[in-house]
């Protein structure tokens, strides 16, 4: 790896990615509700799509890809605010313990399509300004000019992408540990009106953010 980019920069890029991936934001906080609602292993399907969307995210900020696309908010109004309308119709329903992800009198859940969840995480990740303006700050500093592009991107984008799939979980699993304590307490409609207004929490993040 060493002939692909310099290891002093990794040494520093990974806790500064560690510290920032890990910190509460929209993607993690959809994680911990996804994994109260649907449980861990669903929200897999979730991740998959916002580690996708992220890792397109990452790709076009060094290529400057991004710093382009910011120049056209209007595209970004139309994801956002779809998006959250979208995910805040979702919280609605879990807050009323209707729809699709919310749970049952019997602490089940409804079947929820692996393309709608991996859709959610997808639009979350790429319909969010911030997300694009962070990337363009962060990852430039770290290419290397002396070394190949390709390469380094390549290191670059699997490290970021094992982080963020590495914090998902854990806010997934606190989720669903989350979750079982409520059920205990046989508080459904307690655990659907939290994780709905966590929801909603996301969409409004999303849209006004």
């Amino acid at each position: 790896m060493d002939g692909i980019m310099n290891l002093a920069v990794l040494a520093i890029f990974i806790p500064t990615f560690f510290f920032v991936s890990i910190t509460p934001g929209m993607c993690m906080t959809l994680a911990l509700t996804m994994g109260m609602s649907i449980g861990l292993r669903r929200t897999l399907w979730m991740m998959l799509g916002e580690l996708i969307g992220v890792g397109l995210v990452a790709g076009a900020s060094v290529l400057g890809v991004a710093a382009i696309l910011l120049q056209y908010p209007a595209l970004f109004d139309l994801l956002r605010l779809g998006g959250g309308a979208y995910l805040a119709y979702i919280g609605v329903q879990m807050w009323r313990s209707k729809g699709r992800m919310a749970l049952s009198a019997s602490g089940a859940t409804h079947d929820v399509g692996a393309i709608e969840l991996a859709l959610q995480g997808f639009v979350t990740a790429i319909s969010n300004p911030k997300g694009w303006a962070f990337f363009i700050a962060l990852l430039p500093p770290f290419v290397d000019p002396g070394y190949r592009m390709v390469p380094q991107l390549a290191v670059l984008l699997s490290i970021i992408l094992l982080i963020e799939f590495c914090c998902l979980l854990m806010y997934a699993a606190g989720g669903k540990t989350l979750s079982r304590f409520l059920q205990r307490s046989s508080n459904i409609r307690l655990m659907n009106r939290v994780a709905g207004s966590l929801m909603v929490g996301v969409a409004l993040w999303l849209a006004f953010g």
